[in-house]
């Protein structure tokens, strides 16, 4: 079966996947599945209830990079499997139509409270957040990369009009489908990235803000050896390890919260660099430069820090919100607000784009003791 799944979705078996969580609220909630059976209930994600109810009911609708979510759909062929279907229990009557990112997929009825005035305009694009952002980082070329960082981390490398299969613990998705095109990419994801800035404030009481810990962190030349794995809730791509848990490693009695929140930050940089080796690795082409945005993109300290380890630029852009941005240029293109993708990728503009400084022996020994820190903490609950 997982195989079977790894094959049309691109996806692994995951409780993360909406597929998995349905087939429990079918199995679990009492008369759902008979409900659903007799055509009582509709299926979907985020933007297919946003735009069920913006359209008045009149568009059941998922776009196809949020579909590929769902561990229901064949990305091959964009269109639901019924052999997965089959397998999970799900009728097929509860989903949505797959339609692309950039179509008009209804207007906008009158009456809905607080959005009276936009009453017929039209809804014409969608994509899932990661896939959006990828798009608004103008990274519409084979090979380019994004990575968001927010309270986990996002890394998506276009692949183009084929679908790769991953090998290295990465999932395959549809980016984008655009004027009858179809855009795949190869996606990586960390649970705790941003999560782990926030559990020094407001868990552990070591800063007071977020910018504290970059403020904190340019105090010291490094991280003094300290090594903080972040798996709080098990580590995602590459390991996929549900039963890894948060280590701190290397403390000594001259370690202080100066050093910890340096640790925090190269963490997260170690994590991105785990998928982009992971990316390199699959997608059998060098990346050349590395997009950023996200609320932790701001920190200059981590960016320095990854662009040496990936021993590429590291480019943030003036404008950090590109998933917003993503989704509306889909949704200009629709309706000729922008002619070309062209267009759109004219509007990114960098704020600071950040190179390599320090030796790559010195990174590549960091980061071989990174990998040691997170065999620590793999498989740290024993399983039953």
């Amino acid at each position: 079966m997982a195989e079977t799944i790894a094959e049309k979705t691109g996806l692994v078996i995951d409780a993360y996947f909406s597929g998995t969580k349905l087939k429990w609220l079918l199995d679990n909630v009492p008369g759902a599945r008979e409900r659903a059976e007799r055509g009582e209930l509709l299926f979907g994600t985020v933007e297919t209830w946003l735009i069920w109810r913006l359209t008045g009911g009149a568009a059941h609708v998922t776009d196809y990079s949020n579909a590929s979510r769902t561990m229901l759909f064949n990305i091959h062929t964009l269109t639901w499997d019924e052999e997965l279907c089959r397998l999970l229990g799900i009728p097929m009557c509860l989903l949505p139509r797959p339609v692309s990112n950039s179509e008009i997929y209804g207007t906008v009825v009158p009456g809905i409270e607080g959005l009276e005035a936009l009453a017929g305009i039209p809804v014409c694009g969608a994509a899932g957040d990661q896939q959006s952002a990828l798009f608004g980082q103008g990274c519409h070329e084979r090979g380019q990369a994004k990575n968001t960082y927010g309270t986990g981390c996002f890394t998506l490398m276009n692949v183009g009009g084929r679908a790769v299969r991953s090998r290295a613990g990465l999932v395959t998705s549809v980016a984008w489908s655009l004027g009858g095109k179809t855009i795949y990419a190869l996606e990586g994801s960390v649970f705790n990235a941003g999560s782990a800035i926030q559990w020094l404030r407001d868990e552990l009481g070591l800063i007071g803000t977020s910018h504290e810990c970059d403020l904190l962190a340019e105090s010291v030349p490094d991280a003094g050896g300290v090594y903080l794995v972040p798996a709080f809730t098990g580590l995602g791509a590459p390991y996929w390890d549900m039963y890894a848990r948060g280590c701190i490693v290397g403390v000594t009695r001259g370690t202080t919260r100066a050093h910890i929140a340096r640790a925090v930050l190269e963490a997260i940089a170690f994590e991105v660099t785990d998928l982009m080796n992971a990316m390199r690795q699959d997608a059998g082409c060098e990346i050349t430069v590395l997009r950023v945005d996200g609320g932790a993109s701001v920190s200059d300290v981590m960016l320095r820090f990854q662009s040496d380890l990936l021993r590429i630029p590291v480019d943030r852009p003036k404008m950090v919100e590109t998933t917003a941005f993503g989704a509306a240029a889909l949704a200009g293109l629709a309706v000729g607000f922008w002619q070309s993708t062209d267009e759109v990728r004219a509007l990114r503009v960098s704020d600071r784009v950040f190179s390599p400084e320090r030796a790559q022996a010195e990174c590549d020994e960091k980061y071989r003791l990174w990998k040691r820190a997170v065999s620590c903490a793999c498989g740290w609950i024993e399983k039953a």
